[in-house]
């Protein structure tokens, strides 16, 4: 038999719900802490947005048509420059709330579920800045010939940007998530392997939709999505191994 749960079995909806306001809450808390620490550096951060989309621009930067824009594109760049560096804490957040459906033997690993989530994002976020950008823009601002030359706003540029940075960022979670599910008996690695076609489907129309109107684009967040949840099938199948390991025989 299997270790007991812990206190989730007797947490009622209420209970429940307020766990995830305070967990919510807390997360709030990091966010705008470490947001009001980015726009503190909000020059600095925002010559490395502008960096990938700069060799475009025939003035050497963006354009404003509104008083305010400069304004609040920095302050949306701050928003998503403290989102990224409080990480650490919001899916520490996350695990406190998912940990008392767990075994007693499967909090252990909440170390390791902070520090894969951390390193999944990142890797996203990096993924989006070094490669997709640089690649999607050389595909869109080169298309058509180059007699035409691109004004482009600061305020669209950063919403393409923060869009950007943050779908990749969280598209890499897919094999965290999967993974849960995959521990708190929601899913197997069977249904996983059977449902891959119905998955693909749906992570090819989330690329169709969050990524600029591009083929290449769309690939180049297809394919990693794809990748990772190969991964999680095989992580998965790896839990339910050694979740029949320590079932004693009967």
């Amino acid at each position: 038999m299997r270790d007991p749960r812990g206190s989730a079995d007797n947490f009622t909806l209420v209970d429940h719900l307020t766990e995830l306001r305070d967990r919510l809450i807390k997360s709030v808390w990091a966010i705008a802490f470490t947001t009001a620490l980015c726009f503190a550096f909000s020059e600095q951060l925002f010559d490395l947005v502008r960096y990938p989309v700069a060799s475009y621009l025939p003035g050497g930067g963006l354009i404003f048509t509104n008083p305010m824009d400069k304004f609040l594109a920095h302050m949306k760049l701050s928003v998503v420059s403290g989102i990224i560096l409080a990480c650490p804490a919001w899916i520490y957040q996350v695990w406190m709330f998912i940990a008392p459906g767990l075994y007693a033997h499967e909090k252990k690993y909440s170390v390791a579920f902070v520090l894969a989530g951390v390193g999944l994002f990142l890797i996203g976020v990096s993924f989006a800045y070094f490669v997709v950008l640089p690649t999607a823009f050389e595909f869109l601002f080169n298309f058509g010939g180059s007699v035409d030359k691109p004004l482009i706003t600061i305020t669209e540029y950063m919403s393409f940007f923060a869009t950007m940075i943050l779908v990749f960022g969280a598209s890499f979670e897919l094999p965290l998530i999967v993974v849960i599910l995959g521990v708190l008996g929601l899913v197997t690695g069977q249904t996983l392997r059977e449902k891959r076609r119905y998955a693909i489907v749906g992570m090819a129309a989330i690329s169709a939709v969050v990524t600029p109107p591009d083929i290449l684009s769309m690939m180049l967040l297809l394919v990693p999505m794809s990748l990772l949840y190969e991964v999680a099938i095989l992580v998965v199948r790896l839990v339910e191994r050694q979740r029949q390991s320590r079932s004693p025989a009967v």
